[in-house]
């Protein structure tokens, strides 16, 4: 699923490993959702709009196949 994860992890100035402490995960899951290698749970997605203050749409595009 196409999304702006990386873009809104360096505006908060956040490496991978430090976001994924921060929502509980591990940092190469953090690398394949920004590599569009993997899509993150419901809770997951909303754990990560929330440490950016912004809503899950901002984040993600379910609607374009991230092959496009």
């Amino acid at each position: 699923m196409k999304n702006e994860l990386d873009v809104y992890r360096s505006r908060d100035g956040l490496s991978q490993g430090e976001l994924a402490e921060t929502v509980g995960v591990s940092r190469q899951t953090i690398n394949a959702i920004e590599r569009e290698r993997y899509d993150p749970s419901l809770e997951l997605a909303f754990k990560l709009a929330a440490q950016f203050d912004c809503s899950v749409a901002d984040l993600f595009d379910p609607d374009i196949d991230a092959s496009e």
